[in-house]
C-alpha cells in the first residue's frame, strides 16, 4: 500500500476513486483505494480514448441503439470495478468496497419538463433494475425532489443508495430522513448501508463569484465548513442505530484554483467516512509522501464561522448550485450519447 494512502486510511478515512477507468482502478487499488464512482463524463472520456472501440463495435453489430450502448458500457465498466473491490466488501461485511452507478441524468433534464411524480417513478424503477444481482453496487440518486421522492421505496426494497448532489443541510436532512423511513420498512437492518455525497469545491467557487466580500481567511473555507457541519449531523443522527456505518462521501474534492494546494480538501476531511477523489487528486495523494492526522472535526476559528454565517445565504447558495448542477447533470449524458453516435459513424466507415 502507498504510504500516504496508508496514513490517511490509518487516520480513519476511506479513499475512493472518482472513475471506473480500468487502468486507474488498478493503480488506485494498489495504492489503497477501496471503492469507486461513475458518471457519464467518466464514461464519455473513456470512449474518447479509443480503448473501448472493440466492445462498442460489437454492441453496434448487435443492433443496439446509442442509448442502449451507453448503459451497456456503463454497466460493464462498473461491473469490472466491482470485481476489483469485491474482496474489500466481503472483508468489511458490506461497510466498504462499493462502486456507484448513476441513474439516468436525463430524468432531470429541464428541457424534458417531466412531471415530478413521473421522475420519481422512473428513479424507483431504474434503481431496482440496475441494483438487481449486485452485492457491492451503490445506486446514485440525486438530492432533487424527484430523487428524494424515490429514496424510501428504493431503500425499503434493499437498494444501497449513494445520495448525490448535496449542497446543504436541508437537502441532507430530507434525503437522510427518507432513507431512514425506507430502512425501517426492511425486515432487518444487517445489510443496510447508505452514503450521502456532499459537494465541496463548488461552494468555494460560488462564494468567490457571489460573496466576494468574504475576508481572505473565510474565502475558500465555506465548502469545508458546510461539509464538516453536515458530517457532524450525520454522525449524531446515526449513532447506535445500525450495524453498518451510514457515511458521508466528501465529493468534488479536486481543487479549482491553481494557487490552492492539490490536497486542500483531502487534508481537511482526513479522519472519518469517505473521500472520493478524481484520478489526479489521488495521484497527488500517492505522490505526496504526507502523513495525515484527523481534521474532519476541526473547524476554523469562531470569528471565521461567524463571518461565514453572516455573509453567506445558504438557501440562495443551494438554489443557485442546484440549478447549475441539474444542467451539469443532464448535459454530460447528452454529450455521451453524441459521442457514441460519433463513434458509430467512425467505426462503421
Amino acid at each position: 500500500m502507498n504510504p500516504a494512502f496508508q496514513s490517511i486510511i490509518t487516520a480513519g478515512t476511506k479513499v475512493w476513486l472518482d472513475s471506473v477507468d480500468p487502468d486507474h482502478v488498478k493503480d488506485n487499488r494498489a495504492w489503497g483505494a477501496t471503492g469507486a464512482t461513475s458518471n457519464p463524463i467518466i464514461i464519455s472520456g473513456l470512449i474518447e480514448t479509443g480503448k473501448f472501440d472493440e466492445p462498442l463495435s460489437r454492441l453496434m453489430r448487435e443492433g443496439m441503439d446509442d442509448k442502449g450502448i451507453a448503459w451497456k458500457l456503463t454497466d460493464l465498466l462498473v461491473r469490472q470495478a466491482q470485481e476489483v473491490f469485491l474482496p474489500t466488501w466481503q472483508s468489511t461485511s458490506g461497510n466498504d468496497g462499493y462502486v456507484s452507478f448513476e441513474l439516468d441524468p436525463l430524468l432531470e433534464d429541464p428541457d424534458a419538463d417531466m412531471p415530478l411524480e413521473e421522475r420519481t417513478k422512473h428513479y424507483v424503477a431504474l434503481g431496482k433494475q440496475w441494483n438487481t444481482g449486485h452485492k457491492n453496487r451503490m445506486i446514485k440518486v440525486p438530492a432533487t425532489p424527484g430523487g428524494i421522492g424515490a429514496l424510501e421505496e428504493l431503500v425499503a426494497n434493499g437498494v444501497t443508495v449513494n445520495v448525490t448532489l448535496i449542497f446543504s443541510e436541508d437537502q441532507y436532512e430530507a434525503a437522510r430522513d427518507a432513507v431512514w423511513r425506507g430502512a425501517r420498512r426492511r425486515k432487518a437492518l444487517d445489510a443496510f448501508k447508505s452514503v450521502y455525497s456532499i459537494f465541496v469545491s463548488r461552494l468555494d467557487v460560488y462564494t468567490e463569484q457571489h460573496v466576494p466580500q468574504l475576508s481572505p481567511k473565510a474565502q475558500g473555507q465555506v465548502g469545508i465548513v458546510n461539509a464538516k457541519r453536515i458530517w457532524k449531523l450525520n454522525q449524531d443522527f446515526w449513532a447506535g442505530k445500525t450495524p453498518l456505518k451510514q457515511e458521508m462521501i466528501f465529493a468534488s474534492t479536486g481543487t479549482k484554483k491553481k494557487e490552492d494546494p492539490p490536497l486542500k480538501y483531502v487534508e481537511a476531511f482526513a479522519g472519518s467516512d469517505i473521500e472520493t477523489n478524481p484520478p489526479a487528486t489521488n495521484k497527488a495523494l500517492a505522490d505526496s509522501g504526507k502523513t495525515f492526522t484527523r481534521q474532519v472535526d476541526k473547524l476554523p476559528p469562531a470569528d471565521v464561522l461567524a463571518e461565514i454565517d453572516r455573509l453567506v445565504d445558504m438557501k440562495k447558495l443551494e438554489e443557485t448550485l442546484m440549478r447549475e448542477a441539474i444542467k451539469k447533470f443532464a448535459d454530460p449524458q447528452k454529450e455521451l450519447l453524441k459521442r457514441i453516435a460519433g463513434k458509430r459513424r467512425e467505426l462503421q466507415k
